[in-house]
């Protein structure tokens, strides 16, 4: 059963038992209501209390059932608060832990509420491109107050309970957590008026430019995204409309964004993650490794941002560095970061402190022997990386995992350089590391099974997301990026601007377009990795404007100077005419006549440059699954997530009718024939008329 039913006197407990997070599947909607007619039957129960087990309340819908007709069958979420307010016995929700989504919906319909002190709540479906649909947007604002819900439903943001006692919840359960909710049953059941919710009024605040201004500021904060202004409209209808019809009016609002683009993306982008975890020949029950210390080797801005993330977590970690002056420059680069957290409100003193306690400088190999954890953030040139490896070999202690944060190096060839390769893996962060919640994790040719299960674990428990990845030049990411990149180079020496492709890629959902990445990163990045592959390879094609850039020292916001250029302590991105000179000065010597470009064909070249390149590494099984290419962008370079990634996008306009772009920029752009050539996978499924998201 994935409920229980117990009698404690007069009081009937009916817990909500649907591991991991009591989410409120087709069979515990079944036992709730089972359980509310068994009380409602029974003479002696004179209260029932609704609680969950495990130590929180219940995660909302089981995504185990989203998208499926049990999601549908009755009873409903609906039908199972309807059952609670008809009550002819108080209901009391017993609020514990996390009470999410459905889960505060089906608390708002009882008539009463109880939390402990460390209870969330929230309703976070405008995250999956909808609105509460089991009456919050109807609720919610009549127990709180318009203002407040409003905020809830827009942002999604969950809330401590005990914010909202004497509104939302009444009493504050201190001490013995189920004497505590039964005893307060016990006493409402004294009481026979048996309050709802839906009775209290919703009142709008006296500011008739409320909910305009509302709208306005949704607007600008969400990319024009239709569930938040769909919300306000759910809240001002609550204002407006009799409960009954506020509640027609929200799921008509809910069914219309259920089918909306949008959502679509979202709710693949949500499945797409928590799908990245599973690794078909690795089971659950894997046994891991186990990590207590931790080491990196590496001060500079990736080790730094790499030893934050684990120091984060709460894991000790010793930093390597060659140099004094190089590890005390780390140092104090790590502790300005956390002071600027301690300013912004985000971090307090005392736990700077702690995370810094927790940090442990060195010049010595002898002092990280033995941690159980080594991650090499050195620079990014392969003898480099083999004489690290060489000397962790030698000195770490049998069992230790061997990770690398090369972002395209051979994973192999340095697993090579030592006598364990087994023990080696790649873990691939992103700058800065201690804020991007992406995590490549690769998969060497002799990785063990028990050390890519533990990676993936550590993962988790540090707020990555960790996406695996065979071993390639550029992984998946980056491999994927030096596509998008060529495109981005190509359009600018055909006749767009910088300024002009960036602003096609942001105004398509970009995070931020190539060039402004370029200047963030540092472009001496790309041209280290360009020169490199210059050299193993002189068909490679070559971007002329940006090596002329880096020539000229003009690395990005670091040098104030790059594709664009900065102000002194400033990050605003300004044309310079300088690039402007370099641009005209590389189109005249290739006998190029720029020619005017729509923004449509950047959008379309940079993202399908992105999608055949991925279907080349789902035909070489470097990826797994076309969705975990999509949650690579998704989570790692700013592609808009309400697009769902680049295969899941290309989806949705059609293999076919990508490949027929595709064909056309071969034949207009000039480009080599093998650029636009579409990889097997993309052509196959293109012809089969299917999707590479299934």
């Amino acid at each position: 059963m994935t409920a229980h039913y117990v009698r404690d006197g007069a009081v009937a407990v009916v817990t909500l038992d649907n591991p991991p997070v009591n989410g409120m599947g087709h069979s515990t909607r079944v036992a709730i209501a089972d359980g509310l007619a068994k009380a409602a039957a029974d003479p002696a129960i004179r209260a029932i209390v609704l609680m969950g087990a495990n130590g929180l309340f219940s995660g909302g819908a089981d995504i185990r059932e989203f998208n499926t007709p049990k999601a549908l069958e009755k009873p409903t979420l609906r039908d199972l608060i309807a059952m609670c307010e008809a009550s002819p016995k108080p209901v009391v929700a017993a609020i514990e832990g996390n009470c999410m989504g459905g889960g505060l919906e089906l608390a708002l319909g009882c008539h009463y509420r109880v939390a402990s002190p460390k209870a969330w709540v929230a309703l976070p479906e405008v995250r999956l491109g909808l609105l509460p649909g089991a009456g919050g947007t109807q609720r919610l604002p009549r127990a709180i107050g318009v203002e407040r819900a409003l905020e809830m439903i827009v942002t999604g943001d969950p809330v401590l309970a005990d914010k909202l006692s004497g509104s939302l919840i009444g009493q504050v359960i201190t001490g013995d957590w189920l004497e505590g909710v039964v005893g307060y049953a016990r006493n409402v059941a004294r009481d026979d008026s048996r309050p709802r919710v839906r009775d209290r009024p919703a009142t709008a605040p006296d500011d008739p430019g409320y909910f305009a201004a509302a709208r306005a500021k949704a607007a600008k904060g969400s990319q024009n995204l239709p569930a938040p202004q769909r919300c306000i409209d759910a809240v001002e209808a609550a204002t407006t409309k009799a409960f009954d019809e506020g509640l027609a009016y929200e799921r008509e609002l809910f069914l219309a964004l259920m089918n909306s683009p949008e959502s679509r993306g979202l709710r693949h982008a949500f499945f797409s993650e928590r799908a990245a975890a599973r690794i078909p020949d690795v089971p659950s029950d894997t046994p891991v490794r186990t990590i207590r210390r931790i080491a990196v080797v590496g001060a500079g801005t990736m080790g730094g941002g790499i030893a934050m993330s684990f120091v984060n977590a709460g894991f000790p970690v010793t930093i390597l560095e060659t140099q004094q002056a190089a590890l005390d420059r780390g140092m104090v680069v790590i502790r300005a970061n956390y002071e600027s957290a301690v300013k912004r409100g985000k971090l307090t003193p005392e736990r700077l402190e702690q995370r810094m306690a927790l940090l442990t400088p060195t010049l010595s190999y002898d002092a990280i022997a033995d941690a159980d954890l080594v991650v090499e953030a050195v620079f990014e040139e392969m003898g480099v990386k083999e004489a690290v490896f060489r000397k962790l070999d030698e000195v770490m202690k049998p069992g230790a995992l061997l990770a690398t944060n090369t972002s395209t190096l051979d994973v192999d060839q340095i697993a090579a350089a030592t006598q364990r390769p087994r023990d080696v893996i790649g873990m691939h962060y992103f700058s800065p590391a201690n804020v991007m919640r992406l995590l490549e994790v690769v998969r060497g040719r002799e990785t063990a099974k028990d050390v890519l299960a533990t990676v993936m674990q550590l993962a988790k428990k540090t707020g990555k997301t960790a996406v695996v990845s065979g071993v390639c030049d550029g992984f998946i990411g980056n491999r994927m990026l030096k596509q998008y990149k060529a495109q981005a180079s190509a359009l600018v020496e055909e006749g767009a601007s910088p300024q002009q492709v960036d602003r096609a890629m942001e105004a398509f959902g970009m995070a931020m377009g190539p060039f402004r990445v370029g200047d963030l990163a540092g472009n001496d990045i790309g041209w280290a990795i360009r020169k490199r592959l210059y050299a193993e390879d002189p068909a490679t094609r070559k971007q002329p404007i940006g090596d002329r850039l880096c020539e000229m020292g003009r690395f990005g916001q670091k040098t104030g100077a790059g594709w664009y250029r900065y102000e002194p302590g400033k990050r605003e991105a300004l044309p310079d005419p300088a690039v402007d000179a370099v641009i005209d000065a590389v189109r005249s010597e290739m006998g190029i006549k720029p020619r005017a470009i729509e923004d449509r064909e950047i959008v379309e070249r940079c993202v399908y440059a992105l999608v055949n390149e991925a279907a080349h590494i789902l035909e070489e099984g470097v990826a797994r699954r076309a969705s975990d290419i999509d949650t690579v962008y998704l989570t790692g370079y700013g592609f808009p997530r309400h697009r769902g990634g680049p295969l899941f996008y290309a989806d949705r306009v059609g293999l076919a009718n990508v490949i027929a772009s595709m064909k056309q920029f071969a034949a207009t752009t000039g480009a080599d024939a093998s650029f636009w050539k579409p990889a097997a996978r993309l052509a196959r499924l293109a012809g089969e008329d299917k999707t590479f998201n299934p």
